[in-house]
């Protein structure tokens, strides 16, 4: 008799930091501006947690390099580009069954005051993009 099935586990990293060149204006592709990029990660981590064996888990710490990286390099003109690039990357992993990314834009080109810009999109394993 199986029970009910359980929400994924979840792995979340926040404010990765990076700066980029990303944007629709010859300014912000010449001067730049710092992202801060958030990844939700979900996935069985069951099997690590009985072998205690990070090879059996996601690391973290290597999803928040490549983000780095994305957010740094191969400028883009829509933050849903580099949004779904992101979550591309996150969906890799076998393990990884859906991803939330979530790029907050704080110095984007709007007139009037403001405290962020912020896009989050969310990807399954196994659709396309």
């Amino acid at each position: 008799m199986s029970g009910p099935l359980l929400p994924p586990d979840v792995i979340e990293i926040r404010g990765i930091r990076g700066f980029g060149r990303h944007g629709v204006f010859d300014h912000e592709r010449a001067d730049g501006q710092e992202f801060v990029v958030d990844v939700r990660l979900e996935l069985d981590t069951r099997a690590a947690a009985a072998s205690d064996d990070l090879a059996d888990t996601v690391n973290y710490g290597v999803v928040a390099e490549q983000v780095h990286q994305a957010i740094e390099t191969d400028p883009v003109d829509l933050i849903e580009t580099l949004a779904q690039r992101i979550a591309d990357l996150c969906l890799a992993d076998e393990r990884v069954t859906a991803t939330a990314v979530t790029i907050h834009k704080p110095s984007a080109p709007i007139s009037v005051p403001f405290d962020d810009v912020v896009l989050t999109v969310q990807r399954r394993a196994g659709e396309s993009s």
